[in-house]
């Protein structure tokens, strides 16, 4: 079935759910995963460009990149799971197309992705990489979700508050708890 599971990592929880679960389904076909971490200048770009030394804050997010797909190796290997390593640092890219570029490179049968499930606001104010991934992947891809949609109930709750002003916060507050 699947032989080589492409996994993007960066650190987060959502990413280190979606290891998991792709360690445990490579274990059970015996497939390879293959680690991707991506360093990408977006945020140097919008936030940090006259702030700090452009060239050592993107080799300390390489360095941190690095010690991220070991440690997410030796998890992996623990588990009698086969992996490769990769890291990519993205200039001005798009980091959906670099996943997908990677796994047809690499000729990854699968792409495993945490995602947090975002709706509403908080996924039209931050995007969805794992979105573009899956409208542009020539394979499939299994989104892996965040266990906790109360957390982003409540952020959206406050996406909204921010956006009515103070006075409708009794309100979003009330319809976020008392939803399904």
């Amino acid at each position: 079935m699947y032989k080589r599971i492409l996994v993007p990592i960066d650190g987060s929880d959502t990413a280190a759910r979606g290891l998991a679960e792709a360690i445990a389904l490579a274990r059970e076909l015996k497939a390879t995963v293959r680690l991707l971490n991506l360093t990408s200048d977006f945020v140097l770009m919008v936030e940090m460009t006259s702030a700090i030394d452009y060239d050592k804050f993107r080799e300390g997010l390489n360095q941190f990149g690095q010690r991220l797909l070991a440690q997410a190796s030796e998890q992996a290997k623990a588990q009698g799971v086969t992996t490769e390593t990769s890291l990519h640092d993205l200039r001005g890219g798009r980091v959906a197309d670099a996943i997908v570029e990677e796994a047809r490179q690499y000729r990854c049968d699968l792409i495993v992705i945490g995602t947090h499930g975002r709706r509403g606001i908080p996924r039209a104010m931050l995007g969805s990489d794992a979105e573009n991934v899956v409208r542009s992947s020539p394979v499939p891809v299994l989104l892996v979700h965040d266990s906790s949609p109360l957390l982003w109930s409540l952020l959206a709750a406050a996406a909204v508050v921010l956006a009515l002003g103070a006075c409708g916060f009794l309100s979003v507050i009330w319809l976020v708890t008392h939803s399904d």
